[in-house]
């Protein structure tokens, strides 16, 4: 399997290449050649196999030939060892938990699968890699917990100062060995775009192996479809057409849900559901794409006002804007509507959602609102605790510290305060 540029201005490459480089030498996002559906069978049988089974059959065709079939297993054995449950709220309502890993955050699964790759390509070289990514939130540490100590890479994480939750910066600023944090005076779309800058720059680049951690990277993207493969084998026994309404920011892991419907699964519609940053959801009601400086909310994993992997949906679609219209609705929703949620969720169903899956759930419920005849799954995407104080304030109830997070709350905090560029470049080439 070969990936090519959405620039199309750079050779194809293999998996391998992709994986490394991260983003393209246009600058253009990777894409596999093709997407090939997988037998009917699959999904008949689909409730009898295991996570890693289900896994392991649909990345294969896009790193066949990179990495042998027996490593491979091995590397969703150790990605996948915790559960993925759908639990069921009300009534054609059921929430994907996606937070039982190491960080308590989706993240986990594309940050584990992307360095256990790397550590496995970097076996053959002896060159050093530094993967430079910019965090909203819990990628940061979600990716600082999965290359911790992985040979041969080492990680510099950017994140906008006082726009993170205290828990997220602790996971992200406290394990020391081959993980080093910057804190940007600035936004989100800053952090990302002194990393794009980064990937531009010849001079850093002909002294510095780059490659990114962010969804953008094709091995952080791809073991995304996996959710919606377990989700799907859970709910096949509903009877019912399958909605799933996705919080989104960077729009990764909806687009890789989308890429799990190529393979076949049977889904009726996506939803992605966004806060305040409107950009996708304007563009669907209008058809102008304008993006625009990200806004500080309570769910700020989402608080991205250029969505990088939206290009990697409209490619899916060829560009069709009826075509995706047909598959994808797109919602936004205030923080006040968001607090209200968690409080309805709570009250009617004892369930204690944190502030993106609240938004999932109000992009479903909307959907739903037209579509009642459908099961709708809303995904889950952190523990709520990592929001404490908004959960905690919202609901009047004290929050269990789960032993995930109780790990990094006395761990000392250390990061490097920088503002611009230049102050990035002085740090990557110390």
């Amino acid at each position: 399997m070969n990936f090519y540029s959405l620039n199309n201005k750079a050779p194809n490459v293999s998996f391998k290449e992709a994986v490394i480089n991260g983003i393209a030498p246009d600058k253009g996002l990777y894409f596999p050649e093709r997407i090939t559906a997988l037998p009917a069978s699959f999904f008949e049988r689909i409730q009898d196999l295991s996570d890693q089974e289900i896994a392991y059959t649909a990345i294969l065709q896009f790193v066949d030939g990179e990495i042998p079939n027996v490593i491979l297993k091995e590397i969703l054995k150790e990605v996948l060892d915790f559960e993925f449950p759908v639990i069921p709220i009300e009534k054609n309502v059921g929430t994907l938990e996606l937070f039982h890993g190491p960080t308590m955050a989706f993240k986990d699964v594309g940050a584990r699968f992307m360095a256990q790759c790397l550590g496995y390509f970097s076996r053959e070289s002896k060159e050093e890699i530094t993967v430079l990514v910019a965090t909203s939130g819990d990628t940061g540490g979600a990716v600082a917990n999965g290359f911790l100590g992985v040979d041969g890479v080492n990680v510099v994480i950017l994140y906008p100062s006082g726009k993170v939750s205290d828990i997220q910066e602790r996971q992200l600023t406290t394990l020391g060995q081959n993980i080093r944090a910057l804190e940007v005076n600035g936004t989100f779309d800053d952090c990302q775009a002194m990393v794009k800058t980064a990937f531009l720059d010849e001079d850093l680049l002909a002294q510095l192996k780059l490659t990114s951690a962010n969804s953008i990277n094709v091995a952080r993207w791809l073991p995304q479809l996996f959710y919606f493969l377990f989700a799907y084998k859970q709910a096949k026994k509903e009877n019912k057409e399958i909605v799933f309404s996705v919080p989104s920011g960077n729009f990764g892991n909806i687009c890789a849900g989308m890429v799990a419907q190529r393979l076949g699964m049977p889904v009726k519609h996506f939803v992605a559901a966004t806060n305040v940053n409107d950009t996708v959801p304007k563009f669907m009601a209008t058809q102008n794409y304008d993006p625009k400086p990200s806004t500080a909310t309570i769910s700020n994993a989402m608080d991205v006002g250029d969505p990088s992997n939206f290009v990697r949906i409209r490619h899916l679609y060829q560009d069709n804007f009826e075509a995706l219209k047909h598959n994808l609705s797109s919602f936004s929703f205030t923080d006040t509507e968001t607090k209200k949620a968690i409080l309805e969720i709570y009250q009617n169903s004892g369930y204690m959602a944190d502030p993106h899956g609240a938004v999932g759930y109000l992009g479903l419920k909307k959907y739903q609102a037209v579509y009642p005849d459908t099961y709708g799954i809303f995904l889950e995407t952190a523990h709520p605790v990592k929001f404490l104080d908004i959960v905690e304030d919202t609901i009047s109830i004290k929050l269990e510290i789960p032993a995930q997070i109780q790990k990094v709350m006395d761990k000392e905090k250390e990061s490097v305060k920088i503002e611009t560029y230049q102050e990035l470049k002085g740090f990557l080439l110390v």
